[in-house]
């Protein structure tokens, strides 16, 4: 089976997490809160996560399965570093200002899997080469009417007794904050573009083929996966996220047709991929597969399916 993208549309159910967060003010903890619209064209104000930081926890899993498996990476991304290969001297030192682009792009590609499924800036030696992702993620949005948000007190215990709160930035004593907790049903859009691993964005040729494409490829669709089985984040030590559903669907195409993406901010979200991508068929016979999931144990049975269905 060769694949050219892969979209996932779904509504993902999380209880008290807290993996998101703005910032402090004072002694509260203030979690992201997004202003959308919603199916009836209200404007709400509800808890999210951001795109940010999903590509975030999904970049660690595939950095780890990298490692797993040896596929090569940088030597900044060894040690996971969040500049990448720009911080790797070797790569740096091995180009000059009048380099051709794709020249230091192709190798880029050659070096490292996160560099070529997560992007990059190469801004090095007077360069600005933009390396696209081959993955993007939106944000994780509440349903207003199924998604809050509360605040909730704690105190540091201190064995010798209650004694005061000490002075700014020392954290001594017993002081008190509060913490947030969000629990609701989140609607999750993603788009893997599996056509863009290994591929040059300059010359438009493939600078990684074969089976090393096809095993980049496979861990980044294993990646994914990971990353809602284990949504890692803020807060995991006393409010790791309980993950209760993930209902949706997981839409594949096999050429340049798209594989469609309807939010689940609309309640109707699985009718409309499937019209969506019959339409698509009509247009360009078994071009377009939804494959509807109800719970992360078939969300997984999916993925896998199409991992290990892959070919090169």
């Amino acid at each position: 089976m060769k694949l050219n993208s892969l979209s996932i549309s779904g509504l993902v159910t999380l209880d008290l997490h807290a993996l998101n967060n703005e910032g402090a003010e004072g002694n509260t903890m203030m979690t992201r809160m997004v202003e959308i619209v919603d199916s009836n064209g209200k404007l709400a104000t509800v808890n999210a996560i951001s795109g940010d930081m999903f590509k975030h926890i999904q970049a660690e899993h595939l950095f780890r399965i990298a490692t797993e498996e040896g596929i090569p990476l940088c030597s900044a991304c060894q040690v996971f570093d969040a500049n990448r290969i720009c911080a790797d001297k070797s790569f740096t030192g091995s180009f000059e200002k009048g380099t051709q682009d794709s020249l230091v792009l192709s190798d880029v590609l050659k070096r490292c899997i996160l560099d070529d499924c997560e992007g990059i800036l190469i801004t090095n030696n007077n360069k600005s080469i933009a390396r696209k992702s081959c993955i993007e993620f939106g944000w994780l949005v509440g349903r207003p009417e199924t998604t809050r948000t509360e605040s909730y007190f704690h105190a540091k215990y201190v064995p010798e007794g209650r004694s005061a709160g000490s002075g700014a930035g020392e954290n001594l004593g017993q002081n008190i904050f509060h913490r947030p907790a969000s629990s609701g049903q989140y609607a999750a859009v993603a788009n893997v573009d599996l056509y863009k691993v290994g591929r040059n964005d300059i010359t438009l040729g493939y600078d990684v083929g074969g089976e090393a494409r096809l095993q980049r490829t496979k861990a980044l669709l294993k990646s994914v996966l990971y990353s809602f089985i284990k949504p890692t984040g803020a807060h995991r030590n006393t409010q790791n996220p309980h993950v209760v559903d993930f209902t949706g669907a997981v839409v594949t195409s096999a050429n340049t047709v798209p594989a469609p993406l309807v939010s689940a901010l609309n309640p109707a979200f699985i009718d409309e991929i499937k019209g969506i991508s019959e339409s698509l068929n009509t247009l360009t016979p078994s071009s377009v597969s939804v494959s509807v999931f109800n719970g992360l144990q078939e969300f997984a049975g999916i993925m896998s399916s199409i991992i290990t269905g892959l070919e090169g």
